[in-house]
């Protein structure tokens, strides 16, 4: 299981505000039923990694579509395999080690 953080950056849209690609790229992970978590400053994914490489493949195309004539899109993977990780396991250990209740 792998976790991907991928932010995908629209550019030649017309205007600064990129609300509307970012809502189509979650609609886009609902139907691909894939599990994510929407933040700040990109979407944390996680799964197989062929699988996960596949549907970043579709959602850095979904700009396009939409009119955007360049789109930058930067993924950071974490492919461990020594045991299942989830979204949120890594905020987690680091709050124990905190000693911050969940």
């Amino acid at each position: 299981m792998a976790l991907l953080q991928l932010t995908v950056i629209p550019m030649g849209t017309g205007t600064p505000a990129v609300g509307s690609y970012i809502a189509d790229i979650q609609k886009a992970l609902v139907k691909e039923n894939v599990n994510f978590k929407l933040m700040d400053m990109g979407t944390l994914l996680e799964g197989d990694v062929a699988e996960l490489l596949a549907v970043v493949a579709k959602i850095h195309e979904l700009p396009f579509l939409k009119g955007a004539q360049r789109v930058v899109t930067q993924i950071t993977m974490d492919d461990r395999r020594d045991k299942k990780v989830s979204i949120g396991d890594k905020v987690v250990a680091v709050k124990k080690l905190l000693g911050e209740d969940e």
